[in-house]
């Protein structure tokens, strides 16, 4: 293989924190050099070792996760841990390799000849894949098995995953493939079913703070445990991630004198403090609007970013609503944020807190995409408090239900039916009549048909809303002297009647009745509070 596939990144070197020379990087100089040093992936840990041992070896593996979990470092120690020979020589494949034989110390330094590794995102080409294909026949040089690491593999085109499915599903029994990948759904499946998948998971912050604080102490620094509670937060799961923040931190103490302290990691992370956002979570649910405001206009004076107080907010939303569930506290939550969280998960609703969620998650988007930021977060804000007396979905359907809300401009009351012998007096009265007495559909089409001209007696005029059957007045009279016995005059008139269908007018008035409610003060309230909802189903009749 040439020289130019070799090289995924700096390759490690042996730990020595004091070693003299060039200054490396916390993420370099702490790489994990053994599985015991690798945190946050006991599960994979524990198949690998079982497979170590029962030698049920598969012949490529696949490594995903997001960044800086540790999918290189750990291929190159499933590297050391198949090729290891003992501090004597005469060592087998082991899920702890030494560290000390010649291919442990080789593959630490990135220069074994039979460890080869390539960036898939350099060596995206068929070309590429054709020259492991012809080195995989050889044997190892100098190590038990050859091993061909390939970082970012999705990367690789599809004629090059074409090129190498034959050799990855019948490789030579001297030949493993390590792929590394953070986007796993862009590797075809044909490439999947042919390795034996590891997910690795993204490290919980606890872990990260313990293992930052080991690292701190072998800087010869100190640390609050907030900032590396805070340090931990931040890097999302990522111990690269984290040990960048920390060698920044860890710098900017250097030149103050000081160590690492809460304080300073949130200005420089760009975070709000957290009990100025306490301050304000209070604020918002007790409804001060000029307190909230003054809250956030101090806090984006010392340079926090009004889209990271709101991203703070749905934290402490989060954390009420996880304190309420009974789960157990954050290892990075102080005794004074523990007791704050406690009572207003004693305070508020589920519903309450979910509409909160609803409301900042809301704010948040809109301060991501506005032109002016800090503005768009006091809207965002405003917004919250205007809805935080407002009852939740469920209480407020009770109340309308209950008539405890007062609606104005109701609709015209329904007509009254006729009352056993009584005739029918109006329009609608002869629709329910016909309704009533199973004529269907007959009364269907007086109500969208026929609009009233005059109702005298038995004589009616009306016009027509559109054609009438052939043969509809002379049903419709035939019908109404079978019932009543007595005949019926109707008359279809040219002249246009203002009226309305009874159809149309019972569109109008559900209409003005819905408009009615949407333009109540809680209603119009609560359709503000969850700009997705929609009023359904609600008639005078309350079906």
């Amino acid at each position: 293989m040439s020289d130019s596939l070799l090289g995924l990144d700096e390759p490690p070197q042996p730990r020595d924190p004091n070693a003299s020379g060039a200054y490396r990087v916390l993420a370099r100089k702490y790489r994990p050099q053994t599985f015991s040093e690798l945190i946050g992936q006991d599960a994979m840990v524990t198949t690998l070792g079982n497979a170590i041992k029962r030698d049920r070896l598969a012949h490529a593996f696949l490594l995903t996760g997001v960044r800086g979990v540790g999918k290189t470092s750990t291929a190159r120690l499933i590297a050391k841990a198949l090729n290891c020979i003992g501090p004597d020589g005469q060592g087998g494949p082991t899920i702890d390799p030494c560290g000390v034989c010649e291919p442990c110390r080789a593959i630490a330094e990135g220069r074994h000849i039979d460890v080869i590794e390539m960036d898939a995102a350099s060596h995206t080409g068929v070309d590429d894949v054709r020259e492991i294909i012809e080195a995989s026949r050889y044997s190892a040089v100098s190590a038990r098995y050859k091993i061909y690491i390939i970082d970012e593999v999705h990367m690789l085109s599809k004629s090059a995953f074409n090129a190498l499915l034959k050799t990855l599903e019948e490789p030579p029994a001297h030949v493993k493939f390590l792929f590394a990948t953070t986007e796993v759904n862009k590797v075809p499946v044909t490439v999947l079913s042919r390795c034996q998948r590891f997910d690795l998971r993204r490290i919980p912050a606890e872990l990260l703070a313990e293992h930052f604080a080991r690292v701190t102490q072998a800087e010869g620094f100190e640390a609050e445990p907030e900032a590396l509670a805070l340090i931990a937060r931040a890097a999302e799961g990522s111990a690269r991630d984290g040990l960048s923040i920390l060698d920044q931190a860890i710098a900017h103490a250097g030149l103050e004198g000081e160590g690492v302290k809460a304080e300073a990691v949130r200005q420089m992370l760009g975070l709000s403090d957290r009990g100025a956002i306490r301050t304000l979570f209070g604020l918002l649910l007790e409804g001060d609007a000029p307190g909230a405001l003054a809250s956030l206009r101090g806090q984006y004076d010392l340079g926090v970013d009004p889209q990271a107080v709101l991203r703070t907010l749905l934290e402490t939303v989060h954390a009420v609503t996880l304190a309420k569930l009974g789960t157990d506290a954050n290892s990075g939550q102080s005794a004074e944020e523990l007791k704050s969280l406690e009572r207003w998960a004693a305070g508020l609703s589920f519903p309450a807190l979910h509409r909160l969620w609803q409301l900042v998650l809301r704010g948040h988007d809109e301060v991501a995409r506005a032109v002016l930021p800090i503005e768009a977060a006091e809207m965002a804000l405003l917004r919250v408090i205007h809805a935080s007396q407002l009852p939740d979905p469920g209480e407020l359907a009770r109340q309308i239900a209950s008539g405890s809300v007062t609606i104005s401009g109701g609709g015209a009351p329904a007509a009254a039916g006729p009352n056993g012998a009584a005739m029918p007096t109006s329009l609608g009265q002869l629709a329910d009549y016909l309704e009533e007495k199973r004529r269907f559909q007959l009364a269907t089409q007086v109500r969208d048909y026929l609009r009233p001209v005059r109702f005298a007696g038995t004589e009616v005029e009306f016009a027509a809303a559109r054609p009438l059957p052939f043969d509809f007045i002379k049903e419709l009279g035939a019908a109404l002297k079978e019932l009543t016995g007595t005949n019926w005059k109707l008359l279809c008139v040219d002249v246009p009647a203002q009226a309305m269908t009874l159809r149309e007018e019972q569109a109008a008035s559900e209409q003005a009745e819905r408009d009615a409610v949407l333009a109540s003060p809680m209603v119009a309230a609560a359709m503000e509070a969850f700009p997705d909802a929609e009023l359904i189903g609600w008639s005078k009749t309350g079906s």
